[in-house]
């Protein structure tokens, strides 16, 4: 338990921090499994569409920390593997 104003208040701050990033980081699975689904239903122009929409939501969890940016990038070049292989 936090035992001064200040240590009450980065605990506050965490939780909020915590949330915020489940949430994003979920957002960001969210759209990466509608890109595979996509790709798996062999549609070629759905998953350019699913694809383009993924693309900066991952850019935006690898702006801001959530994952690395080379996470990122390896994310968005194998699916975009995938893609060009329909």
């Amino acid at each position: 338990m936090a035992n001064t104003a200040q240590a009450t208040k980065r605990a506050r701050q965490a939780e909020m921090s915590r949330q915020l990033n489940t949430s994003q980081r979920s957002n960001m699975r969210t759209q990466i499994k509608k890109v595979i689904a996509a790709i798996k239903s062999g549609d070629r122009d759905s998953a350019i569409k699913a694809y383009a929409a993924a693309v900066p939501v991952i850019d935006s969890a690898a702006g801001k920390g959530l994952i690395h940016a080379n996470k990122a990038a390896r994310h968005k070049s194998r699916l975009n593997q995938h893609i060009r292989a329909l």
